[in-house]
């Protein structure tokens, strides 16, 4: 999904949440929910469009109708040998769409 459809689909209140999903370096990527299913955003080139810090997404996102905006961090725990089962230690923390910056 690019920027105009995320903004044709959240205009039309199909969008649930945005989800800024930590990646390793310090990235993030932005996941919409439609329907129960993620779409990423992706850029002009179709990859997967990538933000530097959360401010970058918040001032990405602006203009468009108010959607939950969540920061996800998933857990490493499931990824290690020898570890039991956590559960679901996944981590979801609502943000502002506006920065305080």
């Amino acid at each position: 999904m690019n920027l105009q459809q995320l903004s044709t689909e959240a205009r039309a209140g199909h969008v649930e949440e945005l989800n800024l999903i930590a990646i390793e370096g310090g990235d993030f990527l932005i996941e919409a929910r439609v329907k129960g299913h993620a779409h990423p955003l992706v850029d002009k080139l179709g990859k997967r469009l990538q933000v530097h810090s959360v401010v970058d997404a918040q001032r990405l996102l602006e203009g468009l109708p108010a959607v939950p905006l969540h920061l996800v961090h998933w857990s490493m725990d499931d990824e290690m040998c020898g570890g039991g089962d956590a559960g679901d230690s996944d981590l979801k923390i609502p943000m502002p769409r506006r920065s305080a910056w």
